[in-house]
Order: structure tokens, then sequence, then C-alpha cells
């Protein structure tokens, strides 16, 4: 009876981290491109390696430099012509615009948090990141965030150069 339900709960968990695996893969292949502004700081770890702290203004501007807030929630940005939000309302349920849309933000420790709040390169490669302006974010319709690079400020890609 005990090796069946070793069985059923490895199972049950293989297919708790396959579901999570596989909804991350449809939001990178099927997410909306969204640009938030950063304003970075850059730490060193010598437990976690090279990273990049990252803080979006947009928290800043929804929130204030010290947020109040407590729970989790989601707000709506406006997306201008080249993809890059600016803090538009706090999501009250109302439709979005096709120019809009709502960003899932997460409180921890008394801080509000969009998708991440580090940005981790391969050691060495850090040179290559230092003109970072904007976080390219993924966002599912449901305003959950993944963070999959990030931007200078003429908008272009910044990836370490092929060794």
């Amino acid at each position: 009876m005990r090796k069946l339900l070793a069985i059923a709960a490895g199972l049950v968990f293989l297919v708790a981290v396959n579901w999570d695996i596989w909804s991350r893969e449809r939001l990178l292949a099927e997410g909306r491109v969204v640009l938030l502004e950063l304003a970075p700081v850059d730490p060193r770890s010598l437990m976690q390696g090279d990273y990049m702290a990252l803080r979006f203004k947009v928290t800043d501007d929804a929130f204030g430099r010290v947020p109040k807030q407590s729970e989790d929630g989601r707000i709506v940005v406006k997306l201008d012509e080249r993809g890059v939000g600016a803090f538009a309302r706090r999501d009250d349920g109302s439709p979005l615009a096709a120019s809009e849309a709502a960003l899932r933000y997460r409180v921890r420790d008394g801080k509000v948090k969009f998708a991440t709040n580090a940005f981790f390169f391969q050691e060495g490669t850090g040179a290559a990141y230092r003109d970072a302006r904007y976080g390219e974010l993924r966002v599912a319709e449901d305003g959950e965030l993944l963070l999959t690079g990030l931007r200078n400020d003429k908008l272009e890609p910044l990836a370490p150069a092929p060794r």
C-alpha cells in the first residue's frame, strides 16, 4: 500500500511540475511583449553568481517609493507605439483597451514585485547588460509575467557577445 501511495504521489508531483513548465512555455510563445522602464542597481552575489537587481519604474508610479500595499493584485499599463508600458490605473476589473495590458504583482516582504526582482547572467558577461533601460516581459491575458530579457535605451535586445 505504501509503495502505491509513493507512486501516486510521484505521479501527481510530475504532473504538477510538467503543467507549470507547459504553462510557462506557452506564455513565452504566446504572451504579449511589454517593455517596462527599469531603475536598476548592479550588486554582486558570491553565492548566487552575477546578477542585476531590478526595480521597475511602474512600481514607483503605481505605489510610490515606499509601497503600503499588502495584498497581491494587478495594475493596468498603457502601451505606447513601441510597446513600452506606463502606469494607467489599478485594475478594477473593467475591460482593457487594445493599448492596455494588465500586470500581476506580488507583495513579498513589504515590496511590490513584477515577475522578478533580479536578472541573472553568466559570470563575466555583466558588461553586456550595463546599458539596460527596459525589461522585456511576456504577459499572459490573466496578467502573469515572465522576464525574457533586457533592452537598451533604443529598445535593442542586450546579450553578451558570442564566445
